[in-house]
């Protein structure tokens, strides 16, 4: 039922309506708790009185807008309400200079390898927002392998580097059954190059199935193989690079149920890898994915701020924050923007002129 007086209606809010809906947003960003007519009175200079805001409240209620969680406590904002702040209300700000130093101090400072930049990255993006960051790493489909190098670290373990033609670098970890020598290391590097190099990663996939060597194979073979299944096989996979996911313990709205649903998406990664890589698909710049609009259950007390970083003008991945819906939008989207901006340019710098992924 609307209030008499009212001239609201679903499509379109009045300045009052509007006015008493983005303060109410604003307080519940900040508290997490219900919003009553008092308190937007008290601390926002709306020119209402608290009769006048009360029924505001009331006709946003019955729109969709606002929710009362408790009989006779304050409102909440509802899904609708933060699709129309951040559609139509949100002012849209520029990064702060000391975030976009430190960014750019990140992601310029790092290495060539793509692990370093999107997890270094991820990092930064988690520490500057307080919520969770994640990054969908590019395809390497029809990247062209230039060098294996393999490096015996301590014991049983080796770093396989692989160069690829565009001057990315990309590292592994493995274990041996038994310690690499330096020498035999060389060697296995050397074959591995000598087979796979000048070939797309894709097309070195469809050669990996038979590398598996028989027992009574010489070692070095034997090894070069295990380096093969391993390294290759695992690289095909689109990484997802996730940053402070432990952040999301410090929202208060989030009860043990949806907590322990939201650290298991973000350790299975699964659901986060097929939502990005949706987003991927999507035209736009900044895209943000709110609440019920999620395409998964576990994730739907949070928003999703994402944006699509690029090879020239091509889309390589996805960066993005994971947050609780009532996040300061118009501090967050500046902030994922103004680092995908970054991270294109450093992979441009990285791959020269060569078409990627």
């Amino acid at each position: 039922m609307t209030h008499a007086g009212s001239s609201l209606s679903t499509g379109e809010l009045s300045e009052r309506a509007r006015q008493v809906l983005q303060a109410l947003l604003f307080e519940y960003t900040v508290t997490a708790e219900p919003v009553g007519s008092r308190q937007l009175a008290k601390r926002h200079a709306l020119g209402l009185s608290p009769a006048t805001i009360r029924n505001t409240m009331a006709d946003l209620e019955e729109m969709g807008y606002l929710a009362q969680p408790h009989t006779s406590a304050g409102r909440v904002p509802t899904d609708k309400a933060y699709r129309y702040y951040v559609d139509s209300l949100m002012v849209r700000t520029e990064i702060g200079r000391p975030d976009a130093h430190r960014l750019q101090r990140q992601v310029s400072g790092t290495r060539s390898e793509i692990d370093d930049l999107m997890e270094a990255t991820s990092a930064q993006l988690s520490e500057l927002s307080h919520y969770a960051a994640v990054i969908l790493a590019p395809p390497l489909q029809h990247t062209r392998l230039e060098r294996v190098d393999l490096i015996p670290v301590e014991g049983d373990r080796a770093i396989v580097v692989l160069a690829t033609e565009t001057g990315w670098g990309m590292s592994r970890i493995l274990a041996f059954e038994e310690t690499v020598p330096r020498s035999e290391a060389r060697e296995v590097a050397r074959l591995l190059t000598e087979r796979y190099a000048g070939l797309t990663f894709q097309e070195i996939r469809s050669q990996v199935a038979d590398a598996a060597a028989p027992p009574a194979v010489e070692r070095v073979l034997r090894v070069a193989a295990y380096v093969a299944r391993k390294v290759f096989q695992s690289l095909w996979d689109r990484n997802l690079y996730v940053g402070g996911a432990m952040n999301m313990l410090d929202q208060p709205e989030f009860g043990i149920g949806t907590m322990r649903a939201l650290l298991k998406t973000f350790e299975e990664k699964r659901q986060l890898i097929e939502l990005l890589t949706t987003r991927a698909q999507t035209s736009g710049d900044v895209q943000v994915v709110i609440g019920s609009e999620m395409p998964f259950q576990e994730m739907q007390e949070t928003s999703l701020v994402a944006a699509s970083y690029r090879f020239h003008d091509r889309v390589l991945g996805v960066l993005g924050i994971v947050g609780p819906r009532r996040m300061p939008y118009a501090r967050i989207v500046p902030l994922v923007e103004y680092t995908a901006r970054l991270v294109s340019r450093r992979l441009t710098r990285l791959g020269g002129a060569s078409p990627l992924g």
